[in-house]
C-alpha cells in the first residue's frame, strides 16, 4: 500500500503517520519503542502560533515561553489587530527584541490588510507555502517550516535548519560528527512523505536523550 498522509493535525493522524514511518523505514522502530511518547506539539494555525515561533527564534524555550506569555498577557485578544494596537511600547515590556518587535508588526500588517492569509496557507503545497512565507522580513526558511510542521499540519516538512534535529539525524545515521543543514536535508529525505512524522520522532529522541521533560523548540 503506498505511503500517504494528508495532514497531521490529530493524535489518530500522528498515530497513522508512526505507523506508516515504521513501514518505510524499519531502523527507526528501536528509537521509537525506547520513548514514552511522540508529543503532537499542534499549534493554532493564526497569528497566535506564528507568533510564538517568531518569539521562539535564537533563544531558549525557557526565555521563549517567559517572553510569549508576557506578550499575551499585553495583547487581548491575541490577534494581528490586537497586537497592533498595543503599541510599541507593550511590545518592549514584554521583552521583544527590536528585530522581532519589526517581525511580528510586518506579520500583522499583512495579515489585516488582507495580504496574507495564514489558514490558506495549510492547503496549498509545502514550497508554496514556504515562498509565501520567506518573502515577510525577517521569517527565514526554520521559522516557515516550524510554521507548517505545527500550526499548518503539513506532513512532509523536516527544519533542517534545527540543531536538535541535526544532532539526532546525525545520531540516527551514524555520522561521525553533527551534519549542516544541507547534509541533514539529504540525509532526511528517507523518510519522505513522512518527514513530519520524523521530524516530530527526531524531537522526542532529542529530549529523551537529554533528559528532558519536553521537546524543544
Amino acid at each position: 500500500m503506498p505511503l500517504s498522509l494528508k495532514s497531521i493535525n490529530t493524535e489518530a493522524d500522528l498515530h497513522n503517520g508512526l505507523h506508516q514511518l515504521q513501514v518505510l523505514d524499519p531502523d527507526i522502530v528501536t528509537t521509537i519503542e525506547g520513548l514514552d511518547s511522540v508529543p503532537l506539539r499542534s499549534r493554532p494555525p493564526g497569528f497566535e502560533g506564528l507568533a510564538e515561533i517568531i518569539v521562539a527564534q535564537q533563544v531558549s524555550k525557557a526565555s521563549a515561553a517567559a517572553t510569549f506569555g508576557r506578550l499575551r498577557e499585553r495583547v487581548v485578544p491575541f490577534s494581528a489587530d490586537g497586537f497592533l494596537k498595543v503599541g510599541e511600547l507593550a511590545w518592549i515590556e514584554a521583552g521583544l527584541s527590536r528585530a522581532k518587535q519589526v517581525t511580528l508588526e510586518g506579520v500583522a500588517y499583512a495579515l489585516v490588510r488582507d495580504e496574507l492569509n495564514l489558514n490558506a496557507l495549510c492547503k496549498i503545497p509545502p514550497t508554496q507555502a514556504m515562498d509565501e512565507l520567506t518573502m515577510l522580513k525577517g521569517i527565514g526558511p526554520w521559522t516557515a517550516e516550524v510554521f507548517l510542521l505545527f500550526c499548518a499540519g503539513h506532513p512532509d516538512i523536516f527544519p533542517a535548519g534545527d540543531v536538535a534535529l541535526q544532532h539526532v539525524v546525525g545520531w540516527l545515521c551514524d555520522c561521525d560528527e553533527k551534519p549542516d543543514v544541507k547534509e541533514t536535508r539529504v540525509l532526511a529525505e528517507r523518510w519522505a512523505p513522512l518527514r513530519s512524522v520524523a521530524a516530530r520522532v527526531c524531537y522526542a529522541e532529542y529530549a529523551h536523550r537529554k533528559g528532558w521533560t519536553a521537546a524543544p523548540l
